[in-house]
């Protein structure tokens, strides 16, 4: 089941994401319709993966980026492994390591809370979606990476979706 531009420009057109609710309050909406969506994902905050991801002694989650590649290069979080939207559940599955827990992300939240699913439905265990994704991840000003070196751009996806980032961190 693909979850791509089509996919997501339906749901800005279908009042999901109106052309006038940029920023925090088009996030509040897309991260309501993820979660109405998606009812069964766990949804993971940010400020909570932050915190995981600064815990001596407590083992990091497996980051799983669901965005094209073109997206993953220009940034992405700090050991993310780079996942198609569309990968069947059981490849994604056999690339990591069972007895750790998982933290999808994507540009909002519905790809990666597609994959999540889909990974949920396959078996997978400890399964979550980072709540607001990259995107909300960037507007906290939380670190990203690009070619193992700080990056503060975000790819925006589309200048529908990109207007959910603050200006300082869409990449042109």
């Amino acid at each position: 089941m693909a979850f791509g531009l089509g996919a997501l420009l339906a749901l800005a057109a279908g009042g999901y994401l109106w052309s006038t609710d940029a920023g925090e309050e088009g996030m509040a909406k897309m991260t309501a319709t993820v979660r109405r969506k998606f009812p069964r994902v766990p949804q993971l905050p940010t400020a909570e993966l932050a915190a995981w991801l600064g815990e001596q002694g407590r083992p990091p989650p497996q980051l799983l980026d669901v965005r094209e590649p073109e997206e993953f290069a220009v940034s992405h979080l700090h050991g993310a492994l780079r996942v198609s939207p569309d990968a069947p559940a059981a490849e994604v599955l056999a690339r990591i390591d069972p007895a750790r827990p998982v933290v999808v992300y994507c540009s909002v939240g519905y790809r990666s809370s597609a994959l999540a699913q889909r990974l949920i439905a396959a078996g997978g265990k400890d399964v979550r979606n980072l709540e607001g994704s990259i995107f909300a991840w960037a507007n906290e000003g939380r670190p990203l990476e690009k070619d193992g070196r700080p990056a503060k751009a975000v790819h925006p996806y589309n200048s529908v979706f990109g207007r959910l980032l603050k200006p300082e961190y869409r990449a042109k």
